[in-house]
């Protein structure tokens, strides 16, 4: 071998080398990053869990949710079926009937008109509306504006009136809500204002009035102008009178009349029945976003706010819930308190609220649940806060 072949051959032996040391320490690099079978599983979202078992195992047609996380980051879930005649999907955020969430949009347009001296919040509401409400045990000149945003009026519920406790009949009917109101008036009331608290729609009806009664406008277009457009909710109306269906994408909603009976499509419907007590259309995160800029000073000043988030216990809405003006408390079970509304509509039931520090939840099923299932809705919310 001349001396050529051996520098030949020792060159490529020293390449060789080479080579196996680059591929062994590449080798190692691989083994030492790569992830073991137990960190590469994704870990489950118990959001998606909760909303999974809502379908699967309560029977909801589907179920749908926006969560803030303590990231300041928003995440949207789905699950079940959208439509159930064609099987569609649940659109992501779809539009959902907000129900009584509509009672702290309310509640925030009179509070505005207090800051701005046009009402009394303990004034009565005679002061506004004189002799509207008279009845058994009904007194205008002795309830107070006060006593409506919070339930301690003792008026009693207009839904109960005949005629209104059956929604089938009703999906498109138009109400005045002077109609309703009377449906009230013609009942007993509850308690003497002020002795009592019990929830009751035809509070906020009352509410619905003064403000029309106050400002000259509808109820509908103050609401807007106060509070949707303020901070610029896209997602969210109050329906004109005669409008029945949904605006955007949006699961179907379905009505519930006993067990083995089929669901009625309950997705258009004229919301008149509900006016100021529960008519607003939303999504889960515009209803985030209301509540957000709610707690964090956007749409009421300071000493209105405060008076918002007095609050009075109601053990009848669930273990240490208090209820303040058109908002509720519930304490959550890593500590602190969420607050927000619920909402209930025929088709919809939603639950959710904020926490002070920015966290904030809104889940909606797509049929009025049992109470099981309301309170699996209850405990999804908190562990969508507190994960």
């Amino acid at each position: 071998m001349n001396e050529h072949t051996l520098r030949r051959t020792a060159r490529r032996l020293r390449l060789v080398r080479h080579a196996t040391t680059v591929t062994a320490a590449a080798g190692l690099a691989l083994t030492a990053f790569a992830p073991t079978a137990a960190t590469a599983a994704p870990r489950p979202d118990v959001v998606q869990q909760r909303l999974d078992a809502l379908v699967k195992e309560d029977g909801m047609p589907a179920a749908l949710a926006t969560v803030k996380g303590r990231d300041g980051r928003s995440r949207t879930y789905t699950a079940g079926v959208g439509d159930l005649a064609t099987g569609a999907g649940v659109p992501v955020d779809g539009q959902i009937r907000a129900g009584s969430n509509t009672k702290a949009f309310t509640a925030v347009v009179v509070l505005q008109l207090v800051a701005e001296g046009k009402v009394g919040l303990d004034a009565s509401v005679d002061t506004y509306l004189p002799g509207l409400l008279r009845g058994d045990g009904i007194d205008g000149r002795t309830i107070t504006v006060r006593q409506l945003l919070q339930h301690t009026s003792g008026l009693p519920e207009y839904m109960d009136a005949p005629g209104l406790t059956d929604f089938a009949p009703i999906q498109y009917r138009y109400f005045e809500p002077r109609e309703l109101l009377d449906g009230a008036l013609a009942q007993k009331a509850l308690f003497a204002a002020g002795t009592d608290w019990m929830y009751s729609n035809t509070n906020y009806l009352v509410a619905g009035l003064l403000i029309q009664k106050v400002t000259g406008r509808p109820f509908g277009e103050e609401l807007t102008k106060r509070v949707i457009d303020r901070i610029g909710l896209r997602h969210t109306y109050v329906p004109t009178t005669g409008e029945t269906a949904l605006r955007e994408p949006h699961p179907h909603g379905y009505l519930t009349t006993g067990p083995g009976v089929p669901l009625i499509d309950y997705t258009a419907m004229d919301s008149s029945m509900a006016w100021a007590a529960g008519a607003v259309v939303s999504t889960n995160t515009d209803l985030n976003t209301f509540y957000g800029a709610l707690l964090a000073g956007r749409l009421l000043p300071a000493a209105q706010l405060a008076e918002m988030r007095t609050t009075v216990p109601t053990e009848l809405l669930g273990p240490g819930v208090r209820y303040g003006l058109g908002i509720q408390s519930r304490p959550l079970t890593c500590g602190g308190l969420v607050w927000g509304h619920g909402g209930t509509a025929p088709g919809h039931r939603s639950r959710g609220g904020v926490t002070e520090d920015g966290r904030a939840v809104s889940i909606t099923v797509t049929t009025i649940p049992d109470a099981t299932t309301a309170k699996r809705m209850t405990d999804a919310v908190d562990a969508a806060l507190c994960r």
